[in-house]
């Protein structure tokens, strides 16, 4: 039976899936993690068990080998990788080619943190598999038609290549695909607000199936505060770490993307259930859980004022879908637009949480099965 394997890669992991071609039932998933330092982990889970080891694996190339030797591949009918950045060319998905390649090596410094590794990871199966076609589904590409007010950045013009990409595209684009399939009006006619909570975690609002704004910007760094990222910060605290403390480029892009969020708030984790249970004994902890929630309080607020009023709110990703105290408190206060949850169904992680007038649900996001979709879906057109 054929399959398509689905790839993530992420500047120290790899998320992987493998799915029956003819009906897209999953096979196995995965992920490679901490690649690169001393001890790595393989976890897998196959037809219901779950393996879990540890692995050394040096670098994305050591990981993409241990990755190829721990699935069958010989039934492999073509590869889909998550690419994060497409920039202005890649709007949708497209088959890999040297000049893809060649384009996408020189946005790199768009997003220093994935598309190298990403890029290795192809080259990697080309190498091994040369006659198997790979796909590149872009994470940009959900977000490529937002209205230019949205878009557009206040800076010179002449940098008309740095805008608001935005990102999450392809679990954005599964959730909306989901909804529509619930019957819920909103997807086609009405006002919606996703609400991607994860280790990375960004909203987007939506008018009538078409995005009209996205908190991330130009890189996955922007917009919320996440697991390590910064989200938004005043321009001017780069210019002050680096002249006052010394703080290179690189450094200040380490900062922002691995010291931050949650991890530099909180300054013991960057893992919301490890906070909640330290809340009510570390101030720290407390401080980094509240002001999470309120800056996805603020985001709410603004999308429904972008939006004219707000019929859905979805909650997805790690937090969004298993942590109800966090959308309990996101939520709470926000009455006045009609968003009110039921503590019992919040509680029970129940599909609809709310008991007003907005709809407030609790969505699985399936990235890999959109990836494997888009390449069915290229391979029959073409057939």
């Amino acid at each position: 039976m054929s399959s398509i394997l689905t790839l993530n890669g992420g500047s120290s992991s790899i998320k992987f899936a493998l799915f029956e071609m003819e009906n897209f039932g999953r096979i196995l998933e995965g992920e490679i993690e901490r690649i690169g330092l001393p001890v790595a982990s393989l976890k897998m889970k196959r037809e219901g068990h779950n393996v879990s080891r540890q692995v050394e694996v040096s670098d994305h190339k050591a990981a993409a080998d241990l990755l190829m030797e721990s699935i069958d591949c010989d039934a492999l009918a073509a590869i889909g990788h998550r690419v994060v950045h497409g920039g202005q060319r890649y709007d949708k998905p497209h088959w890999i080619d040297r000049q893809m390649i060649d384009e996408l090596r020189k946005l790199s410094p768009f997003d220093p943190e994935h598309l190298p590794a990403e890029l290795m990871l192809i080259e990697d199966f080309h190498a091994r598999f040369p006659d198997i076609k790979q796909l590149a589904c872009f994470d940009t590409a959900f977000h490529r038609e937002l209205p230019s007010v949205a878009a557009l950045l206040p800076i010179p013009r002449k940098y008309s290549a740095i805008r608001r990409y935005g990102f999450h595209g392809l679990s954005y684009q599964y959730l909306m695909e989901e909804l529509a399939s619930l019957g819920d009006p909103a997807a086609r006619e009405g006002r919606v607000i996703l609400a991607h909570l994860g280790n990375g975690a960004s909203l987007s609002a939506v008018f009538q199936g078409r995005p009209v704004d996205t908190s991330m910007s130009f890189t996955p760094a922007s917009g919320l505060m996440m697991g390590t990222r910064s989200g938004d910060m005043d321009p001017g605290i780069a210019s002050y770490l680096m002249q006052k403390e010394g703080l290179t480029i690189e450094g200040y892009t380490r900062l922002v993307n691995h010291e931050s969020g949650l991890l530099g708030v909180s300054g013991t984790s960057s893992d919301m259930r490890d906070l909640l249970m330290l809340e009510k004994s570390d101030s720290r902890a407390s401080d980094a859980i509240a002001l999470f929630c309120y800056q996805v309080k603020k985001f709410i607020g603004a999308y429904a004022a972008a939006l004219g009023g707000l019929d859905t709110l979805v909650f997805s990703g790690g937090m969004g879908e298993n942590a109800a105290v966090i959308r309990e408190r996101i939520c709470e206060g926000l009455a006045f637009l009609g968003i009110s949850i039921d503590g019992m169904r919040n509680a029970r992680n129940e599909s609809v949480i709310s008991n007003g007038s907005v709809v407030v649900r609790v969505m699985h996001t399936d990235e890999e099965l959109m990836i494997a979709k888009s390449v069915s879906l290229m391979m029959a057109i073409q057939n």
